[in-house]
């Protein structure tokens, strides 16, 4: 992905015409922004490679450990998360029932040089859950020869 530089001649929020302001509000997909679509609900993600393993870190605040899902299934990495709350409350005069469901899944094709028969450790911890899958001894880096010339 390329940054590509804005001038916005030096104001801070975009000059708007009445009738460009009228377009945008009268626009059906004026609801459909980002935040709305289904991608924008997945958790952040990084993954770092490293010497002798890969780590995979990603963003899902408010879940517990019981909410998540790891497998591997033909070289594919699947992390999937769901999480249910539903409170009900009554009174003499009214009932309020409450409910949240937030679910994702994401999921990643693995290297060849992953080591898939050795165990996957996932760790949960302040909102992060992190994944460290092992490398193969082969793909492991090695370190570096030098070759005397004669």
């Amino acid at each position: 992905m390329s940054l590509i530089k804005f001038n916005n001649g030096n104001r801070l929020f975009p000059r708007w015409s009445n009738e460009s302001l009228k377009n945008f509000l009268s626009n059906d997909d004026f609801f459909n922004h980002d935040f709305l679509e289904e991608d924008s609900l997945m958790p952040a993600m990084n993954v770092k490679e490293q010497d002798k393993n890969f780590e995979i870190e990603f963003a899902a605040p408010g879940f517990s450990k019981k909410d998540f899902e790891v497998t591997i299934d033909n070289n594919t990495l699947n992390v999937c998360g769901e999480k249910k709350k539903e409170s009900e409350e009554e009174d003499e005069d009214y009932t309020c029932k409450e409910f949240s469901y937030n679910s994702f899944k994401r999921s990643l094709k693995l290297p060849k040089s992953i080591n898939t028969d050795q165990e996957v450790k996932a760790t949960y911890k302040n909102g992060i859950l992190k994944l460290n899958l092992q490398k193969k001894e082969e793909a492991k880096e090695q370190p570096k020869k030098v070759i005397e010339v004669l």
